[in-house]
């Protein structure tokens, strides 16, 4: 089998690796295991996080040809991929200053002299990682996986190989020793062999829903802990009391950042009936004179390819379903007359809840809107449907904003802002959208022991 590196703004093929056999992948695993007795007790917490400081310095000395590798690799404009390459060094660096507070021993009184809850590494740890910010998944999964001790070993999406290499290089060059964070290049057919490896003690998975069930499945049959961020059909909320220029902002960059190609983007557009038609107007002109088709790595882009053909079939195929239940397309709803994976960007209106457009996740350019009567009519939609991954509410009323907020079936609600990841915040979902926590406290802790110790 092959790994093929393909430019989706051209179509063309930039390289192709050979992928591992069995014995290769088995080889690296039990190096990693090996490696992380000196990693976790033999290196201090402070020097793992001094050498993840370094790994920040790299990222930023090397933006540049980083940015451009994430560009022609997966098609996301150059402006965008260098802020996902700051976001990578803020989480280092984040990480390397709050780590050993997050990890402290945490004294308990008991009846004991002494009782604490410690927070201990617990080995290998496999990420399982998708193409859609092929750096930023990684970073945000690494870097509190590393300081707390654990050893890192990623399989990355078999569309992204370059970045993927490009990122043990970065660990190479800030120091690292080999095999504490270590590329395995293998296809999807050898994640079970990863699994169920003796070395790998936890997975984490980004992705879909679907890989997150059979990850699951795999590792709950190896009593191996996971950690799954899966799908999400994010509600975008604009009560009639919203500040709609603020909205219309909200919703082109929520919905159209990365080319909409993000679980975490706005999706679902649950608009005040009465506001709805001046909303989808407003919201149509706003991305007809924003988006201009063309080279990502050229400035002006603001229209960027999708990450692969396939994927922008699948999702023509999605619009075209809806459409023929009776969804309108209010602009959009084809693929560009250009080279590459363009697709225009895409609203769709009257969508009922027998459509894909409403129960599926459409991983594009594509925005949904529906109208709704009232604020609770409105969070009724929102939870009405199989993922929980994040959401928003746009309005003045910030009490009711609040409760809606609370009510609403997800792993974060943003009022009158976008949907976003912040290293300080915990991020991960609900329902269908999958389950444990990366970033903040919570996510430096999910792969630990967390262990109780009483003395007296």
């Amino acid at each position: 089998m092959t790994m093929q590196s393909i430019n989706p703004a051209t179509g063309e093929l930039l390289v192709e690796f050979d992928t591992w056999d069995e014995a290769t992948l088995d080889y690296a695993l039990t190096e990693a295991g090996y490696m992380f007795e000196d990693w976790s007790k033999l290196t201090p917490m402070e020097d793992r996080c001094m050498m993840i400081k370094r790994v920040a310095e790299v990222l930023r000395d090397d933006v540049e040809p980083l940015a451009e590798l994430i560009s022609i690799e997966m098609g996301k404009t150059y402006t965008e991929a260098q802020a996902e390459i700051e976001k990578c060094a803020w989480v280092c660096d984040f990480y390397a200053e709050n780590g050993p507070k997050y990890l402290a021993d945490e004294v308990i009184e008991t009846d004991a002299s002494k009782s604490y809850v410690a927070y201990l590494p617990l080995g290998v740890v496999l990420a399982v990682m998708p193409w859609n910010y092929p750096f930023w998944q990684v970073f945000r999964f690494a870097a509190p996986a590393l300081i707390a001790g654990n050893v890192a070993v990623l399989k990355h999406a078999s569309n992204v190989p370059q970045c993927a290499l490009a990122m043990e290089e970065v660990f190479r060059k800030a120091g690292f020793p080999d095999h504490i964070f270590s590329n395995l290049m293998i296809g999807s057919d050898l994640v079970e062999r990863a699994i169920r490896h003796p070395a790998v003690r936890a997975v984490t998975l980004t992705g879909s829903e679907n890989a997150g069930r059979k990850v699951a499945s795999i590792a709950g049959s190896e009593l191996k802990k996971t950690v799954l961020e899966l799908g999400g059909s994010d509600a975008f909320i604009v009560l009639d009391s919203a500040n709609i220029k603020q909205a219309i902002q909200g919703a082109v960059a929520g919905r159209f950042q990365n080319m909409g190609q993000s679980c975490i983007a706005a999706k679902r557009f649950i608009v005040d009936q009465f506001i709805a038609d001046d909303f989808v107007e407003q919201f149509k002109n706003a991305i007809e004179e924003k988006f201009v088709a063309g080279d990502p790595m050229d400035p002006e882009t603001t229209l960027a390819p999708m990450a692969r053909q396939d994927l922008l079939e699948e999702l023509h195929e999605q619009v075209m379903e809806s459409v023929a239940l009776g969804a309108k397309i209010v602009t959009g709803g084809y693929q560009l007359d250009r080279p590459g994976s363009y697709y225009a960007p895409t609203i769709l209106t009257d969508v009922t809840s027998n459509m894909p457009a409403f129960n599926e996740e459409f991983f594009g350019p594509v925005a949904i809107v529906i109208k709704a009567s009232e604020p609770a009519h409105a969070l009724g939609i929102a939870n009405g449907v199989d993922f929980g991954l994040a959401g928003s509410i746009w309005t003045n009323d910030l009490a009711t904003a609040e409760t809606m907020a609370r009510g609403m079936e997800s792993g974060a609600t943003f009022v009158n802002n976008i949907s976003f990841s912040d290293p300080r915040m915990p991020f991960g979902g609900v329902k269908n959208s999958g389950y444990g926590r990366e970033l903040s406290e919570q996510g430096i802790r999910e792969f630990t022991n967390v262990k109780s110790i009483w003395i007296k």
